[in-house]
This record gives C-alpha cells, structure tokens and sequence, in this order.
C-alpha cells in the first residue's frame, strides 16, 4: 500500500494488519476442495459477461468488462483490499491529525468493521481498480448453508458480480462520478470529530426510535445533516439501481443457471431471517439498508424493463443526468417519462 502523510487521519498500514488479523478465517476446507472452488469460481467469472450481455444487450461493455483481472480471495484479503480502497476515496478528504493514538484508534475501529463485514460479503466488483473480488470462504459456507448445487451458486454468484462490471465498462464516467460525490460528502463531514460524534450521539436515540425504513445505517443517519443525508440519497439511488441492476440479471439466466429460484427462494429467506445480534448491527451500520437497495433497485428495474426493455433501460448508462433520482427509484414511470419516452 502507498504511504500516507504521517498527520493523516488514519494509519492504513495498521488498519490493513488489524484486517488481516481480525477477520475470521471461514469454513474448514481441504486442499482439493479449495482449488475446486477456486476454479470453479474463476470459471464462472469468465462466462458470465456474455450471459450478462445476453440478458442485457451491452455486449461491447460486456466484452471490455471480461478482460477485468478476477480475484479469488480469503476474508483478510477482501478486508485489506478494502482499506486500500477506503484510503484511495477518502485520505485527501477527512480532517488530518497528528496524534498517533487517534490514527490507531481509527484504524482498529476501520478494521474491527471490515472484519465483521468480511464474513457475509459473497463478492465486489472495485470500479475505481476494475477488479472483481470473490470472496471463497464465505461462498462456501453460504452454499452449504442454503444446500445448493455448487456449479450453479458460483455461476449466480459471479453473474451478480459481473453485472456490475458490465455496468461500469458501459458507464466510464461513473467511478469518476461516485468519487466526486463521495467527495463533497467527505467534504461536508470533515468538522472536528468531538463535534460531529457529540452530535451523532445525541441524535442516535430519535434514530433507533424511528420505525420509517432507512436507506443508510441508523450511525450514518444520525451523524448526518439534512443536506448531507439528502446527497447520500442521490448516491444511495445510484446504488439502488447497480443492485437492483445486478440482482435482476442474475434472476434471468435460467438456462445458464437451472436451479435460479431454488437459490434466490433460499436466498431471500436467508436476507429476511438473521439472528438478533446480526438484525441490530445491521441496522446500526447499514446491511438491512443494503438489503433494501436490492429490492427497491430491481422493482425500479422490472418497472423500467416493463415499459421500455433493456434497451431503454441502458439508457441510463449514458451520462449522468440520465442516472435515477430517489424520488424515480420509487416511481420507475417517472424515470421512464424523462429519460427513456
């Protein structure tokens, strides 16, 4: 990894050992099995462009998307690959400081989240490095878990992935784009940290209390102002619809993937059912506001595909102004009317 100014806010060596260090290893497999999957999973992240570009119609997108490099990778890698992300988009960005407990302090807590978020993530397309990141361990255990076919779970699993590769090699200027926005929120974040953490800790109480679904985690929510949570919701729609996107395209190659509703029936009942200690982190730091990107982005999806096909949902890969505000995710029609009539 780059180094980093020493009054940096954050110490990202350290948040990369911690990560290493903190994610948990996975499920037992032997050798034979871990080249297995392995493969297989690499298989499967080389066809899946072409059924993406069956489904979708972006067949030049989909060409250049396969010549993305495909990395098959353990949760300590998908974490540290992670702290080099979040240092790229953000090091520039947050207040510096020169106290050295603080930047460990950061890093462990950067690292403690990474590593929870490293046992459920299946994979990652990285838009601004072009690398698609398998997660083998957790693909594993959630195959075995759901008592799936292995072939078919890699290839539904790589088709989600791919699709946002897809999505992306259609839309160049949209790393460029979500760097930008995420910066004018880092921007806009970057008052001293007793300020804004004395702020987030008054507010949390309203915010647990608050039954209205959130599109960020309940933290997040808290922390923000109103024009900062408002510019999130424009990015959070912009997710919405990759998500939505990527799930959709998965869920309609059928002929590649013969056991495509057994996997999403099992799927979905596996999202909607966690334990309690995973529902209340997951509405503090955001997964059930993940979940709902999904399914509010494929309904606007089904409903724009309804009207116009895919081709004119492509569309929305031309430039920026053709992107989905929060209020069109809702309503699919409107989309439709501006952008694709």
């Amino acid at each position: 990894m780059d180094a980093h100014p020493a009054g940096d806010f954050l110490d990202w060596e350290s948040a990369a050992w911690w990560v290493r260090t903190l994610a948990p290893a996975g499920p037992t497999v032997t050798r034979i099995e871990a080249r297995r999957v392995g493969h297989a999973l690499k298989d499967a992240a080389g066809q899946a462009p072409g059924i993406v570009a069956d489904v979708t119609g972006l067949h030049a997108p989909a060409h250049r998307a396969q010549k993305f490099p495909t990395l098959v990778v353990d949760r300590a890698g998908w974490g540290a690959a992670n702290v080099e992300m979040f240092a790229d988009l953000t090091g520039s960005h947050l207040r510096a400081t020169p106290s050295v407990a603080a930047q460990q302090g950061a890093a462990v807590e950067l690292a403690a989240l990474l590593g929870l978020l490293s046992t459920r993530v299946l994979g990652q397309f990285v838009p601004f490095s072009s690398r698609l990141f398998l997660v083998a361990p957790n693909i594993v255990a959630t195959r075995r878990a759901l008592g799936v076919d292995e072939a078919d779970f890699a290839m539904w699993v790589a088709l989600h992935e791919q699709t946002h590769a897809v999505q992306f090699a259609a839309a160049p200027w949209l790393p460029d784009y979500m760097r930008a926005q995420l910066a004018d929120m880092l921007e806009s974040m970057s008052d001293p940290g007793a300020s804004r953490a004395w702020r987030t800790l008054r507010r949390l109480p309203h915010a647990l209390r608050n039954r209205e679904e959130a599109t960020v985690g309940l933290l997040t929510q808290a922390a923000l102002t109103d024009p900062e949570r408002q510019r999130l919701e424009r990015l959070v729609a912009v997710m919405s619809l990759l998500e939505g996107h990527a799930d959709v395209v998965m869920d309609s190659a059928e002929t590649h993937i013969p056991s495509t509703k057994a996997i999403r029936a099992r799927f979905t009942r596996r999202r909607i059912n966690p334990g309690f200690v995973a529902k209340v982190l997951g509405r503090l730091i955001g997964m059930d506001a993940k979940l709902r990107q999904y399914r509010d982005g494929a309904k606007f999806v089904n409903g724009v595909t309804a009207e116009v096909g895919h081709e004119g949902l492509n569309r929305v890969f031309d430039r920026p102004d053709n992107l989905p505000t929060p209020a069109e995710i809702a309503e699919p029609r409107a989309w439709v009317e501006r952008v694709a009539s």
